[in-house]
């Protein structure tokens, strides 16, 4: 193994270490980077933090100029592999059919209608004309009302995520309404179209209550749904049965959700409470046929279904009781089954339950694949639309037929540069974890590869939330894996991939089972003869991005190159700082430092800015944005400045903030892609022939 360098950088940015001490349960601890957070955030003006994040930019930029040729390359490869002028199926949904479309070279998606019988195309929302002017532009709402006259929409265009929430008159284009300028979530409309249930977040981005505007009223004297005052770790929701009957009013943390219903018909009604919020328990609601359907944890860790009568919410009678091999994930109460998403043995799975008791599951034409219930708007389809895809299958769209009992394919992903899926092989392994337990790894490669340890090996891991990652298809990792590597998932504990109980068992007190298990995983495919140590990269983001810290920490010989995408690192600091939108929210899944020493000392003991070592890294490449409210761009410079400091080696270290972008990275679609562009130029040539 060869890791290329440039001798034109032997003088990286290097941050001045600043004394910054606090002391807690009894133990102090030292902070010499604390300084590089603005403490006038989400305002960020402090002079030499923005000189200092400009120096790196400006270092990442030289050490990537050699690189240029390989990007580009890599970039037109990725680009070729997407169909410019793709386009959704269009959907049914009362009177009208829906679909998106991207125009030749555009970054951001057309949004279309016309009459379900028949008439001409309508375009509802131009993306690329609403971004225009900006460098991020995000999409989260597009919600016509019942009565199709009129549409709520939001956008972000700076990744703040704090949307504007503006409502559109169809029939002229024009928007006649700004609801608000701090929305974050989904919206529903009343039956009658004449008013807008939102949610808004406050100055800590906690989306924290709901309200109702009434159309052409004065947004300031919207009435309070709901607020959430009791717990600051609560956020709210909002959501819409599958019958419309009830608007939702949703408040969670990480392990605790509490609903409340408004009859979409008269939402200004006083909120009816489905069940008192018990900790760690969950579920949610959905509605057909007069009745409620519960999906809940309360007496299994893989949940149970059940049934209640909305006079009285709160008393639930099993339909499908919990199991130790099915996990139940979510339910949809169509006119003529629940249907029930699930995974069994890591697999998903989709069952169609009728109301009379019958069911089954829809079979799918590979052994190893992800499936889900794609878009189905309407409360009584005709079929049921499902997507599709395995890692050598590209994104699929069916139309399901219960009746029939058949798929029929509506669309599969076009590669234009083309795609010939007999040339990869996929394999599914068992890898034992040190305390034994069995962790699942997805590898695709192209058929041929050498499984003698002389291969190149990627391996990606998320890890936490529940968050499983699937077996699916990408058209980004062709670029490594037609260049003779082999591509990996991990699938860790931290998420839901084998049950509930998989994802308890990587949260909280057993935190260290995640990263264990990626390291253990790498070792296993070792073993098994897809690369030798020093010939993986990794990569993570966000809290997959502290897995990237942890293991860069614990197992340096193991990596040929890290990339942590805008990584949760400084995780000890994160979880003390109230004032930080999300840190309440965030104990029930990390623990609270502040008032549990044994919390204070677990996190401690991996906080990946707080173990950095005078030792050898592997190259790194790590990401950040300056306006993210995930990750706050202080974590990733942080991390980054102490790694310089102390690290005993002469290995490439890049830190890239983007200054006009959040927890995404740029948002066009092609944007996106130069920065996978950049990675993986990052990676192949640090790992080199």
């Amino acid at each position: 193994m060869v890791r290329m360098t440039n001798p034109e950088l032997s003088n990286p940015p290097a941050a001045e270490r600043r004394p910054h001490r606090y002391e807690r349960h009894g133990q102090t601890v030292e902070d010499p980077y604390f300084w590089l957070k603005d403490q006038k955030y989400p305002v960020i003006d402090e002079p030499d933090v923005l000189a200092y994040l400009t120096e790196e930019n400006a270092y990442f930029d030289a050490a990537m100029k050699p690189h240029e040729g390989l990007v580009e390359t890599l970039f037109a490869e990725m680009k070729g592999r997407i169909k410019e002028d793709d386009a959704s199926v269009p959907q049914k949904d009362g009177d009208f059919l829906y679909w998106w479309a991207f125009r030749p070279g555009g970054q951001y998606r057309v949004w279309y209608r016309k009459p379900a019988s028949g008439g001409a195309d309508e375009v509802i929302l131009d993306e690329p004309a609403e971004a225009e002017g900006h460098d991020y532009f995000r999409l989260q709402v597009l919600d016509v009302s019942p009565d199709g006259r009129l549409m709520a929409w939001s956008s972000d265009s700076n990744g703040s995520e704090r949307f504007v929430l503006k409502i559109r008159d169809l029939a002229t284009g024009e928007d006649v309404e700004t609801v608000s300028a701090v929305t974050n979530g989904a919206t529903a409309w009343s039956s009658d179209s004449k008013s807008l249930a939102y949610t808004e977040v406050n100055d800590n981005w906690r989306t924290y209550r709901a309200r109702l505007h009434i159309l052409d009223s004065d947004p300031a004297t919207d009435t309070t749904l709901y607020e959430e005052t009791d717990d600051i770790g609560f956020n709210v929701g909002i959501g819409l049965t599958q019958d419309r009957q009830w608007i939702t009013l949703n408040t969670h943390d990480h392990q605790t959700s509490e609903i409340r219903l408004v009859p979409a018909s008269d939402p200004a009604a006083a909120p009816i409470l489905v069940s008192p919020r018990k900790e760690k328990r969950e579920y949610s609601v959905d509605g057909a046929h007069g009745k409620l359907w519960i999906l809940t944890n309360d007496d299994h860790v893989n949940f149970r279904v059940a049934v209640a009568d909305p006079a009285t919410p709160g008393v639930w009678e099993t339909v499908i009781p919990g199991s130790d091999q099915v996990y139940l994930r979510g339910i949809s109460s169509f006119a003529g089954h629940l249907a029930i998403t699930e995974r069994v043995d890591g697999l998903d799975q989709i069952r169609l339950r009728s109301y009379d008791g019958t069911e089954h599951r829809i079979a799918f034409p590979e052994a190893s694949y992800t499936a889900s219930l794609g878009s189905n708007p309407e409360y009584d389809p005709v079929a049921y639309r499902i997507g599709y895809a395995s890692m050598v299958t590209p994104q699929t769209v069916f139309d399901y037929d219960p009746a029939a009992r058949a798929l029929t394919t509506l669309k599969v992903q076009e590669l234009p540069s083309g795609y010939d899926p007999s040339l990869y092989a996929t394999e599914r392994l068992t890898i034992t974890a040190r305390d034994g337990a069995r962790v699942p790894v997805s590898v695709l490669y192209r058929k041929g590869f050498p499984k003698d340890g002389s291969g190149k090996l990627f391996l990606y891991a998320y890890g936490a939330y529940g968050h499983a990652i699937p077996p699916g298809f990408s058209t980004i990792r062709l670029s490594l894996v037609d260049r003779g590597w082999a591509y990996a998932i991990a699938h860790i504990r931290g998420g839901d991939d084998l049950g509930y109980d998989w994802y308890l068992k990587g949260k909280a007190t057993h935190r260290w089972n995640t990263f264990r298990d990626f390291s253990d995983a790498a070792r296993g495919l070792i073993d098994a003869g897809f690369a030798s140590a020093g010939n993986i990269a990794i990569n993570g983001g966000s809290a997959g991005g502290e897995l990237m810290g942890v293991v860069a920490n614990t197992d340096p010989d193991l990596w040929g190159a890290v990339v942590a995408d805008v990584p949760f690192v400084d995780v000890l600091n994160t979880m003390q700082d109230e004032s930080l939108p999300l840190t309440p929210g965030e104990w029930p899944e990390w623990g609270n430092p502040i008032t549990d020493p044994a919390a204070f000392d677990l996190i401690r003991s991996y906080s990946p800015y707080d173990n950095v070592a005078a030792q050898d890294y592997p190259p790194m490449l790590i990401t950040g944005g300056l306006n993210d409210p995930r990750v706050t761009y202080w974590e990733p410079a942080k991390w980054a400045a102490a790694l310089r400091y102390a690290k005993t080696d002469a290995n490439l270290l890049l830190l890239k903030i983007n200054m006009g972008a959040g927890h995404g990275g740029k948002s066009g679609r092609f944007d996106s892609l130069r920065e996978d562009a950049e990675a993986f130029a990052f990676v192949l040539t640090q790992i080199a022939d």
